[in-house]
C-alpha cells in the first residue's frame, strides 16, 4: 500500500483521524505507520488540520493505560491536546444512530462518521474498511485510499 495522500482534498483540510492512524504513528508501526505518516507530516507543517473525537481518545489510551504505561499515554495525551476535540453530544449521538441504523456501522464507527460531517471535516483518515458503503464522506486510509 502506497502512501495516503492529501490529492483532490482543498487546501489545509480538516481531517478527523480515526483511532488506528494515530496508534501506528504513534507507535512507529513497521508497516502501517508509513502510510499514514505523510498525513501527520502535512499536519505538522501546517498544510492540514487535525480533530479526533473523545471515542477515538478513549480508544488509543486503553492499551497504554491497560498495560500501566504512563510514558506512552503521555504521549498520546500531548499529541491529542493540540487537535481541535469534537464532543460526542445529542445531535451527533443521533447522527451516528442514523448511520448505525442505514449502513450497520459498529457504534464507534457510526460516531467517528457522524462527528466527522457534523464538522464539516474534508476527509476521514481510517485503516477500516467499515466506512466502505459511507458516499458522502471522503475517506482516506488503507481500504480506500
Amino acid at each position: 500500500m502506497g502512501p495516503v495522500s492529501l490529492d483532490g482534498l482543498p487546501a489545509c483540510p480538516l481531517l478527523l483521524v480515526d483511532s488506528a492512524p494515530i496508534i501506528y504513528v504513534l507507535q512507529d508501526h513497521p508497516k502501517l505507520a508509513a502510510p499514514f505518516m505523510p498525513l501527520f507530516e502535512a499536519h505538522d507543517s501546517g498544510l492540514a488540520r487535525f480533530a479526533v473525537t473523545t471515542i477515538t481518545i478513549a480508544e488509543v489510551l486503553t492499551g497504554p493505560l491497560g498495560n500501566r504505561d504512563e510514558v506512552l499515554a503521555e504521549r498520546y495525551r500531548a499529541t491529542l491536546k493540540s487537535w481541535f476535540v469534537v464532543d460526542l453530544d445529542a445531535e451527533i449521538a443521533e447522527s451516528a444512530a442514523r448511520l448505525r441504523a442505514a449502513l450497520k456501522l459498529k457504534l464507534a464507527d457510526a460516531v467517528q462518521a457522524a462527528s466527522a460531517l457534523a464538522i464539516g471535516a474534508d476527509a476521514l483518515v481510517t485503516h477500516d474498511r467499515d466506512f466502505s458503503a459511507l458516499t458522502n464522506l471522503r475517506i482516506l486510509g488503507l481500504a480506500r485510499a
